[in-house]
């Protein structure tokens, strides 16, 4: 599992380094999407991802791995805007927007580490479009929760499912640079 830590740091740091960028080009102007745009922009990032997949072409310079980078970012921004709630203005200073985003990137990654013990590492088996397929999943779920105001039955909540996408686009990452790397 050391090698899952190594490979999560690894591909969450250009995750991380993109974010840094916008922030200094756009300062924190995501303040203002409220939950659900969150989550729409995280669905589009995904049906892109699995168009792709099905068409086996794009026609657009971006593949795959922008859009899973943008899944993870968007991801963090979910979880500050379920922590924060939305704003009318850019209120963030850069250095309390890259606070935040590393608290969340790490409880992301303690997450995916005791989720790993517990399933023996499945994800490492598993196909790139099912993490596609699964993180749809996921937003529908959450589409579904934010219509019924938050409120859950038997059910985990909108930040559970934000996690999930998050690691389960990272888990994509990490197969890319693998399939490069071999």
């Amino acid at each position: 599992m050391s090698k899952t830590n190594q490979q999560f740091d690894q591909v969450t740091a250009v995750c991380r380094n993109l974010f840094i960028k916008k922030m200094k080009d756009y300062g924190a102007s995501w303040r203002i999407l409220r939950q659900q745009s969150v989550t729409d922009q995280i669905f589009i990032k995904a049906n892109r991802i699995r168009s792709i997949e099905i068409k086996g072409i794009s026609k657009v310079d971006e593949g795959i791995r922008s859009e899973l980078v943008g899944i993870v970012n968007y991801g963090i921004i979910g979880l500050v805007q379920l922590e924060l709630g939305f704003s009318d203005t850019d209120d963030l200073t850069f250095d309390k927007g890259m606070e935040l985003y590393d608290k969340f990137l790490a409880e992301t990654k303690k997450l995916m580490m005791d989720k790993n013990h517990d399933y023996d590492e499945a994800w490492r088996s598993m196909r790139i479009q099912s993490y596609t397929d699964l993180i749809l999943t996921k937003i529908l779920r959450t589409k579904q929760i934010e219509d019924n105001q938050g409120k859950t039955l038997a059910s985990e909540g909108i930040d559970a499912n934000y996690f999930d996408m998050i690691n389960y686009a990272v888990f994509g990452l990490i197969k890319l640079q693998e399939a490069e790397t071999n």
